[in-house]
């Protein structure tokens, strides 16, 4: 049993939680993820950490609201109990000086970037993140996204916040004035694909990270399957980063469906 040490509502589906795990936050790196069970019975959620004190023994996670095991996990309270948190699963990001990287980050999928973001201004780049919603209630993170960026950009769909347009508008933007030498994009399926279209049109380098269908997360079950330079790997113990430009989103998005 995990503790739930704070809650706080980002909007009215998105929740930001700060759970006991000590020795999940001592070990765990970017990119690192996690599957929470609230309940006995209940459903396994994969969720990345978006940040760890291993002085307080504490990991924070973002749940999204999309439906009843995710309901259920969003409605505890501190002082209330996870009933499982197991990890670190998946393979930590490779952070290395490279020059300047553009982070992208859609929606909740800002919380798995932010690690990176830190990651990567620690190791001495230029950090150019890009934030996109569909309005801006739905962009969290800002603050802590601009404490460890050279710069933030805004986009939003309906422009109630920051540039009005979608996440390739703002990549292009940064990629048309400077040199870039890697982006990260994390978000929903459809973003990354024209985020790896776009930058593959310029020959960046790209990194997503991928956020398919999980069950047990230790590669036994094989949900998570996608096909990757032609080849079926696993996100949870292959992943959850891939090359972006050798990923078969559509084949990835089809899956996804599998739960409408």
């Amino acid at each position: 049993m995990n503790k739930i040490v704070s809650k706080e509502h980002f909007s009215e589906h998105v929740v930001k939680f700060v759970v006991e795990a000590p020795m999940i936050a001592r070990s765990r790196r970017p990119g690192h993820f996690v599957i929470v069970r609230a309940g006995e019975g209940g459903e396994r959620i994969p969720l990345t950490i978006a940040d760890a004190d291993a002085g307080r023994g504490t990991i924070t996670l973002i749940v999204q609201e999309v439906g009843v095991s995710t309901r259920k996990i969003c409605a505890l309270e501190p002082g209330e109990c996870l009933t499982d948190v197991v990890g670190p699963l998946g393979q930590a990001t490779h952070i290395e000086k490279v020059g300047t990287v553009v982070c992208c980050g859609g929606g909740v999928g800002v919380a798995p970037l932010l690690p990176i973001i830190k990651a990567m201004k620690q190791a001495g780049n230029r950090v150019v993140s890009i934030l996109a919603a569909r309005t801006a209630d739905l962009v969290i993170l800002a603050d802590e996204v601009s404490k460890w960026s050279d710069e933030v950009v805004i986009m939003t769909d309906d422009g109630s916040l920051g540039k009005k347009g979608l996440v390739t508008a703002g990549v292009e933007e940064v990629i048309g004035r400077e040199k870039v030498d890697l982006v990260v994009t994390i978000g929903p399926a459809v973003m990354m694909k024209f985020v790896s279209l776009t930058t593959a049109a310029h020959n960046v380098p790209t990194m997503c990270s991928l956020n398919t269908i999980m069950v047990d997360g230790t590669g036994m079950c094989g949900a998570c399957r996608v096909t990757v330079d032609g080849r079926t790997r696993f996100v949870c113990i292959d992943g959850p980063e891939f090359d972006a430009h050798k990923v078969d989103f559509d084949e990835m998005m089809m899956r996804l469906k599998s739960y409408n």
